[in-house]
């Protein structure tokens, strides 16, 4: 009865654990629907064919997407701590220094920002990249591949997708805090 009141606490290395290891499952767990989902959409007039092993580009958009989330959740201190951590252990992970994997992120950043412009919903970002990374346009009707843009019902359908990718802090604080 008062596990179900008291909150573990967790230092900044567990949230940043917790969080890595999350995230990663979510991604190995999701792409092959993902990828089926992309290959069987109407929007293209062709199948893209992306295989569920070219989880490479997705999961870095969704490590990206949810880095963005950091911010709005915890103070700016605090998300800069637990980045900080997540950076170090993605890095050593990825086999890469810490500021050649800061900067892969940064340039993530900044293409998903790039191609969301003027929009600064990450949700409608992460679709936009996820049409760009995995060349989609290609695939498309003659009137959106002329127009180098997405078919909108495709990045509506993207959007509840990757909704479903985005970690879910309300649910966390309900069940930790942090020290």
């Amino acid at each position: 009865m008062l596990s179900a009141i008291i909150k573990r606490k967790l230092s900044d290395n567990q949230v940043a654990n917790i969080f890595i290891n999350a995230i990663f499952d979510v991604i190995d767990k999701g792409f092959k629907e993902v990828a089926s989902l992309i290959n069987e959409d109407t929007a293209f007039t062709q199948s893209p064919n992306i295989d569920e092993n070219q989880n490479g580009e997705f999961g870095l958009i969704v490590l990206v997407g949810n880095l963005s989330f950091l911010e709005s959740t915890f103070d700016a201190e605090q998300a800069g701590r637990v980045e900080k951590i997540i950076f170090e252990k993605l890095a050593a992970m990825y086999e890469m220094s810490e500021a050649d994997f800061a900067k892969m992120i940064r340039d993530y950043q900044a293409f998903i920002s790039r191609v969301n412009h003027p929009s600064k919903n990450m949700i409608y970002g992460m679709s936009k990249a996820i049409f760009h990374k995995y060349q989609l346009n290609c695939f498309q009707d003659d009137y959106f591949k002329r127009m180098q843009a997405p078919n909108p019902l495709f990045l509506k359908r993207m959007d509840d997708i990757m909704s479903n990718f985005i970690w879910n802090w309300d649910a966390f604080f309900k069940k930790y805090r942090l020290n």
